[in-house]
Order: structure tokens, then sequence, then C-alpha cells
């Protein structure tokens, strides 16, 4: 029997439907005085579930530790998601998806992410196509993944760009949700699903399967004005 695989979400949470999947959850919420913990509060935006669901779709076995970040406006901090990724090492995760993006570097996060990769976590961050990098994408050791639209739901591209290393599909099944967030969980997706079959392989042996089994290499081009 292999042994389980687990992926940690850094999201807004999960669906009832997807509990089965979802091993642990936390919480982590921002108070006057620092941070709260907590149970889950359900998925006021409906993202983290999405996300979950693309990446399970491409690794049904795989089972779930789900770090909830963002309040129901959509806004998470620094504090938080570091705070969310210490949790999941703990919970001896493989991966970590991480679907969102901060504009500003932070020590506090830097570090968590570094930890991570030492302890040999996989991270998958979202990076937007166009425009600014965000965090924690832009750290060194952390997959930046955006979406190409070129990708049908089994395929990847391996971009090599200043925007991002890896694309994957950004359509999924739940309505409003799309773009870099949705191609970055059909990555961790197709990773898990590697995982499940090589278990031991490692992070570099993970990346060199991602670059040799692309559909495409370099940036998708736009056509027309």
């Amino acid at each position: 029997m292999k042994p389980e695989l687990r992926i940690g979400v850094v999201d807004s949470g999960h669906s009832a439907a997807q509990q089965v999947q979802v091993i642990a959850g936390r919480r982590f919420a921002l108070v006057e005085d620092g941070l709260t913990e907590s149970d889950l509060h359900g998925d006021p935006l409906g993202h983290g579930s999405a996300v979950i669901e693309a990446i399970g779709r491409r690794a049904p076995s795989a089972l779930f530790c789900v770090a909830q970040v963002f309040d129901q406006r959509g806004v998470t901090s620094a504090l938080q998601i570091a705070t969310a990724i210490d949790w999941l090492v703990a919970r001896d995760v493989r991966l970590i998806n991480l679907s969102l993006g901060l504009r500003q570097d932070r020590s506090l996060l830097r570090g968590a992410c570094a930890a991570a990769v030492a302890k040999g976590v996989l991270l998958c961050a979202s990076s937007p196509a166009q425009g600014e990098g965000v965090f924690p994408a832009n750290y060194p050791q952390v997959l930046r993944v955006t979406g190409d639209a070129r990708c049908a739901e089994l395929e990847w591209s391996w971009l090599n760009t200043t925007q991002a290393d890896f694309a994957a599909c950004v359509h999924g099944t739940y309505p409003g949700q799309s773009g870099a967030s949705l191609g970055c969980a059909a990555l961790s997706g197709h990773i898990a699903a590697f995982l499940v079959a090589h278990p031991e392989a490692s992070n570099e042996q993970v990346i060199d399967y991602l670059q040799r089994n692309a559909r495409y290499r370099g940036p998708e081009r736009r056509l027309g004005p």
C-alpha cells in the first residue's frame, strides 16, 4: 500500500462535499493584538473549494490539510500565510498550494517559505501573467505558476519566463474562478498525481518531470492588436 499523499492548501476553506478529503483544517485570522486560531469557517469565497477541486480532479487519492487565511473580502496578510505554512509543514504535507500573492516582500513570509523548502516541502504559488511579481511566488525555490489558455485539463506548459516557471489549465468547474489561481492549482494537481505514483521523488525530480512532459514550451503568444 502506497503512503498517503498530503497536500497543503492555503486559501479560503473548502466545500462541505470536500470534507471527506480533508484530514486537518485550521483558520488563521487577524485580531488587534496579532493572530487567532480556530476551526474552519466554511468557504465564504468559494476560491479554496475551486482550488481543492482542481487539485483533486487530477490526483483523486490525495488528502488535504487546509489553512484558512482569507476573510470574507478576500484579504489576507503575510502573518497569516506564514503561520499557515508553518502549521502545514508540521502536518507533514509534501506540497503546499498558494493560489495567492502579496505585493510586499515580508521577512516573516520569506522565512516560512525557506523553512518549508528546507524540510523538503514543494511550494507552488500563483504569479500574474503580466505586471509586477508577487510574494511568495517571487521567493527562490518557490515554483511560480500562472494560467495558460493553451492548456487542456491534463496539460501544462514550461514557460521559463520572468513572470512564471510553469502554467496550466485555467478552466475549472466553479463559476467565476479562473486565471493564475486555478492554473497554480491545476499544476499542483499534476505534481500530486506524479507524487502518488512516485512517492520517493525529490523536488528536483518533480521539476525535471514537469519540464520533460510539458505540452508547451515558452510563453503563450498573444495574437491580434
